[in-house]
């Protein structure tokens, strides 16, 4: 196509853009004046909007909740959904997570994948379709958002007081096109800690974990009192599951746990080593102070311990179209007389969300006296391979890159629930490596340039 000469020509100026978007730490933050979600994502919508400007776009700012660049003219609109925000950063970068370093063929930086990059790969696509000056009969809108990694208010937003597209994707999973993602469910596990038992046994002062309910957490931390000499358990712990568990001597008895994991996406949870599982799994091993918060550490140990699939918590789902259901312990935390762990699932496409609920409330009835909460439900949604959409985009993926494989289902939650007639497509090539919401996220420069290509002509389809 005639886009892919463009694209190619545009290479300095993509790398150039996407070096200077990641630069942009755009994690959310609390609201300062009129920015609802912090200023640095309030300065990435900014970046974009005036980048999409002086490439020539029309461009809307949505009273800083969303924005949208746009080529094109005609009634009906293609859409392109992604969003500004990214994760918590972490630990263990090789390189800087906000320089957008460019090393042996690589663009380095948290967003890279998820979802800053594809924006960039977005806005040059449309750039190459306006410059190539194919008449369209479809506008392309890229729709910007704010807070996909929490609560969606950006996105819901912009459908609340802006067009809806006719169709389109989101550039926030994997390849080829996805006709399918589980549902999702952030639940709260919580006990109160009414009672304590001085006992002699250890007594748990402090506990915590995690940074995000959607990130497998990569460290937890206990403050614990003992009179017992615990560090031969530790050792044989971690000899056991291959666990990374280490302790402090703060004097006076008190001692900190550490528990360090691997991050990954919550989900993926396999993908990961999850700190917090490893952290309570532990202590479960302690001759611990009977007690409410005991209990807690019990329950844990017996009802969810290393699972990643739910099975022991009852709502060990599965099915063909989707497989396990998956469940990621994802934040912890010890606070005004609660223990509480917050829990991101994943369950299959032809499930309902009350089944996982009454599987975990049955789980519940146990002596342990746990209660548990959904804080948060987006169901699952499912597109018949034939689907014109999935047809179009898929025939482009395979023209680019010869893959037969089928359309797919995912765990990740993206923008393609948020309206009707919108599937996730790429960035992520089969076989490479997945590394949102990871340390040392990636991409290579000659898949970036890939994908822009592959985005520029399936935007190029769906729009003539």
């Amino acid at each position: 196509m005639k886009f892919d000469q463009f694209i190619d020509e545009y290479q300095d100026a993509i790398i150039t853009s996407t070096q200077e978007l990641i630069r942009i730490k755009s994690t959310e933050e609390a609201a300062v004046g009129d920015y609802p979600f912090g200023e640095g994502v309030q300065k990435s919508l900014e970046y974009v909007l005036d980048l999409g400007k002086n490439l020539g776009f029309e461009t809307k700012n949505v009273d800083n909740y969303a924005g949208y660049v746009e080529i094109g003219s005609g009634k009906e609109m293609v859409g392109v959904l992604a969003h500004l925000d990214v994760v918590p950063e972490g630990e263990g970068w090789t390189y800087p997570p906000y320089e957008g370093k460019v090393a042996d063929g690589r663009i380095y930086g948290r967003g890279i994948l998820d979802d800053k990059g594809p924006i960039i790969m977005t806005i040059y696509a449309m750039k190459a379709i306006l410059d190539a000056g194919i008449p369209l009969n479809r506008r392309i809108r890229l729709i910007l958002g704010t807070n996909e990694e929490t609560n969606w208010q950006g996105i819901h937003y912009y459908l609340k007081h802006e067009e809806a597209p006719t169709m389109g994707f989101t550039p926030d999973a994997d390849f080829p096109a996805i006709h399918g993602e589980k549902g999702i469910m952030n639940v709260l596990f919580e006990k109160e800690l009414r009672e304590n038992l001085n006992d002699g046994g250890v007594e748990v002062l402090s506990l915590s974990g995690g940074l995000r309910a959607n990130m497998v957490p990569e460290r937890a931390e206990a403050t614990i009192k003992s009179t017992q000499a615990f560090g031969h358990i530790l050792d044989a712990y971690n000899k056991q599951h291959a666990a990374k568990l280490s302790f402090d001597d703060l004097g006076d008895t008190t001692y900190k746990l550490i528990s360090e994991g691997i991050s990954a996406h919550g989900s993926t949870p396999e993908a990961g080593v999850n700190a917090i599982a490893h952290l309570l799994n532990f202590l479960d091993k302690l001759d611990l102070q009977i007690g409410d918060l005991s209990n807690f550490i019990r329950f844990y140990s017996r009802f969810i311990g290393l699972e990643t699939n739910g099975e022991s918590i009852g709502c060990g789902l599965e099915d063909q179209e989707s497989g396990k259901l998956t469940f990621n312990p994802g934040v912890l935390k010890l606070a005004d007389g609660k223990v509480g762990l917050e829990v991101n699932i994943r369950y299959p496409v032809t499930f309902k969300d009350f089944i996982v609920e009454s599987g975990i409330t049955s789980a519940l009835d146990n002596p342990f006296d746990v209660t548990c909460r959904t804080l948060s439900h987006q169901g699952p949604i499912y597109m018949p391979k034939d689907h014109q959409l999935i047809k179009t985009l898929m025939g482009v993926y395979k023209r680019y890159t010869g893959d037969p494989s089928e359309p797919i289902t995912i765990g990740g939650g993206t923008y393609a629930r948020a309206c009707d007639n919108v599937v996730a497509f790429g960035p992520l090539l089969p076989g490479r490596p997945e590394l949102a919401h990871q340390k040392d996220e990636f991409m290579c420069i000659s898949d970036f340039m890939l994908v822009t290509k592959i985005y520029a002509t399936a935007l190029y389809e769906l729009a003539k």
